[in-house]
């Protein structure tokens, strides 16, 4: 089978397991979007909404639907790094032992790592996942261990703050993506979770999903056609370069937001490295629309959701950054002229 139709065969599956999760957690179909491109992009993701907006079922639907071997994680303030590596135990014989942690447990078949409450877990426990995340490696036990497949999926909800701790720059730049998770606003999705009752059973409801059609051990080398399949022309590398530059200085850009000092807002913008993500994020997106072509629209599709944590604004006006960020990312995106 030549590539061309390898890449046809993989985005039918790709389509199909967006469907059924479609079908499963209703009315997030943009969030869902984004999450089958970061699967296929190899990124990492950071989910954030309210309680109980379906953001863990969400992830286990993924989880379910990729296949492979899965782990999950509570984080809470007592949690330490070494939780992730091992955990020790008496045996029923009163003797000390050691067994592998949820990291270790399956070794490189680890394809999906989900870490609940991210935010609860002490900045020790952000940095030893950091470097799963750039490296997919950890050192344990006087050796590394290797996760070439694990996919981390983190959430946090935005209402709770007491006893957490903020995601230093460092370890949000890992994520690909950071998606908020809100309540559906059709009326016929919400009443259908409220009062279908095949979704009041959320264990049946994910074990139902159809697994494994895309073998998450085949997630790499599909990413890697897909990126070299994808061309962008050299005008939309122009356009791209604009998007990063307005991310550090919007006023360069001709960009105003109402009672701002656009000189002052932004205290740091996209990093290189984002910006790879929102190329590859953008491929992706290309792909899945069956181009071989990137066209602006890729990047406008995944830019607020690739670039938004990767914006820090001056502390005068963090206190307003939920406001502020969603009117400059469109103040961005509407700014600069695409080719």
């Amino acid at each position: 089978m030549n590539l061309n139709n390898q890449l046809s065969e993989w985005r039918d599956l790709a389509l199909q397991f967006e469907q059924q999760i479609n079908d499963t957690i209703l009315g997030q179909n943009k969030a869902i979007r984004h999450c089958v491109i970061s699967v296929f992009a190899r990124g990492h993701v950071l989910l954030e909404g309210n309680v109980g907006v379906g953001k863990t079922t969400l992830l286990r639907a993924l989880a379910q639907g990729l296949g492979g071997d899965y782990q999950r994680i509570e984080g809470t303030i007592d949690l330490m790094p070494a939780d992730l590596i091992y955990y020790t135990y008496l045996d029923n014989r009163g003797r000390p032992q050691v067994d592998p942690g949820p990291l270790l447990k399956q070794g490189e078949r680890l394809a999906t790592f989900f870490f609940n409450e991210i935010n609860r877990a002490r900045p020790q426990v952000h940095s030893l996942l950091l470097r799963v995340m750039a490296e997919r490696s950890v050192s344990a036990f006087n050796q590394d261990y290797q996760f070439p497949h694990v996919q981390v999926f983190a959430d946090r909800n935005r209402i709770e703050r007491e006893e957490t701790f903020e995601l230093p720059a460092a370890a949000r730049d890992r994520f690909m993506m950071e998606i908020n998770i809100d309540t559906p606003k059709d009326d016929a999705d919400l009443s259908e979770l409220i009062f279908n009752p095949r979704f009041h059973d959320v264990e049946k409801l994910i074990a139902d999903l159809t697994s494994g059609k895309i073998a998450y051990y085949q997630l790499n080398e599909i990413g890697k056609e897909i990126q070299e399949s994808i061309q962008p022309s050299a005008k939309l590398h122009e356009y791209a370069l604009n998007l990063w530059k307005a991310t550090q200085r919007p006023a360069d850009f001709g960009i105003i937001l109402s009672d701002t000092e656009m000189n002052q807002l932004v205290q740091a913008g996209s990093s290189p490295r984002g910006m790879s993500f929102l190329i590859r994020a953008a491929k992706v997106n290309a792909w899945l629309e069956d181009r071989t072509t990137l066209l602006p629209e890729d990047l406008q599709a995944i830019f607020q959701v690739t670039m938004a944590h990767r914006i820090f604004l001056n502390p005068v006006y963090e206190y307003r950054k939920d406001e502020l960020k969603p009117e400059l990312i469109t103040g961005i995106l509407e700014g600069i002229s695409a080719p």
